[in-house]
């Protein structure tokens, strides 16, 4: 990392969760600024974002820490920035310049026009990035690198504020994408804050349908497992989510309650008389007990209406989503253009990957991303190699096979 042009000298980060804790490890391991302050509540955060270089010094009050400080960011749940900002505004500087990594915009924006004292800048931001683990345990160094960093400017935002945050956010690695701020609550409330919240509707599912059967958690591995992933989130930050982008989730929770109602009414059209698909669950809750609920079309529903709807109804709509989904670049960050993969399969031996990555290393070839897909101890494992462009994916493979090693393009 280098340090960005015209850097702020002092950034304090208020809250060092997962995407603080990360930013700050960021700024401070790849020396983009001169000095960052860790802020945070819990004793023990404070004591391991010095341990791991998260932070240069850390503080337990907000108000002492951003004396003379450039830049703040708030990295706490979004409905907690009103009152840190009641707390420390009379101790901002007169240029300094505000920022957050909440994932809601709309609301933000508008406390923050409301809450800041005259002359200090806001820069709404939202980093596309994070994880299901809590706290600055999950934090990491290269969690924002490659990853899409929103920023949400207005017709009331600083040029010169922009600019700065922007360069500050390039020099960590991350990509940023200007988007107003409505039009960013809308895609985030589909493409994160949706998903969220059928991760938690399938994990209370198993939960209930677990009552009945208890060994379906044992079999809730692979693709349930992967689907539920985020259901493992902070409650709290998520809480906070869905009340400030309330309508654009719930807009979207009614798209999806459509194509789900859509999907119910083609597979209840595609059974017959004594299809094996009829007895299972007939006359059964969710947790096993007798429940009123038909199985099959209901009077006037979309399955009703699809009663006479040939089977080959489904196999389009699955059809049809799989090449949606086929069409979204694997693995990558936030809103990126596509990544070129390959999957190497390797024995299970040290320095295999570093040998790998010397060997592209040497011919030229520049790594995107790298992930272990499947191991099995003592034997090998597969390897997805991602690259920026697609000659230097296929390079890739020309030069991992000439040397010898299982490759193919993904």
């Amino acid at each position: 990392m280098e340090q960005a042009e015209g850097a702020f000298r002092r950034v304090v980060i208020i809250g060092l969760g997962v995407i603080g804790g990360s930013l700050a490890m960021a700024l401070t391991q790849g020396q983009v600024v001169e000095e960052v302050i860790g802020v945070d509540r819990d004793e023990e955060t404070r004591a391991l974002a010095l341990a791991t270089r998260a932070a240069h010094r850390v503080e337990a009050d907000a108000a002492r820490a951003v004396a003379n400080a450039d830049l703040i960011v708030l990295a706490t749940p979004v409905r907690t920035y009103p009152s840190i900002i009641e707390a420390i505004a009379s101790r901002l500087k007169a240029d300094a310049i505000v920022t957050d990594v909440g994932s809601t915009k709309q609301w933000v924006l508008e406390q923050m026009g409301k809450l800041l004292p005259p002359g200090i800048r806001f820069v709404g931001g939202h980093p596309m990035a994070g994880s299901e683990k809590q706290g600055i345990r999950g934090a990491d160094r290269y969690l924002l690198e490659n990853a899409v960093y929103v920023l949400t400017p207005d017709g009331d935002t600083d040029a010169a504020a922009l600019q700065t945050v922007k360069d500050l956010i390039q020099a960590v690695g991350a990509r940023v994408l200007l988007l107003g701020a409505e039009e960013h609550d809308r895609m985030v409330a589909l493409v994160s804050h949706l998903p969220h919240m059928m991760a938690v509707a399938l994990v209370e599912t198993l939960s209930d349908v677990a009552k009945a059967y208890p060994q379906a958690p044992m079999l809730a591995a692979g693709g349930f497992r992967d689907t539920t992933r985020v259901a493992a989130g902070d409650p709290q930050m998520w809480v906070d989510i869905a009340c400030t982008n309330r309508a654009p989730l719930l807009h979207m929770i009614g798209c999806f309650r459509k194509a789900l109602d859509r999907l119910e009414g083609q597979i209840s059209a595609c059974g017959g008389s004594g299809a094996s698909g009829d007895a299972g669950g007939a006359g059964q809750g969710c947790t096993g007990k007798d429940d009123a609920r038909e199985v099959g079309p209901r009077k006037g529903s979309p399955a009703e209406s699809a009663a006479g709807a040939p089977v080959e109804a489904l196999r389009h709509t699955l059809a049809h989503a799989r090449e949606v989904r086929l069409s979204i670049p694997r693995k990558a960050k936030g809103i990126l253009p596509g990544i070129h993969e390959i999957v190497v399969t390797v024995p299970d031996e040290p320095g295999v990957i570093g040998t790998m990555a010397r060997i592209l290393g040497d011919n030229g070839v520049n790594i995107a991303d790298i992930e272990i897909l499947r191991v099995r101890e003592g034997h090998g494992g597969t390897i997805r190699i991602g690259f920026y462009e697609a000659p230097d994916a296929d390079r890739a493979v020309d030069v991992l096979a000439g040397a010898g090693i299982i490759v193919k393009r993904w």
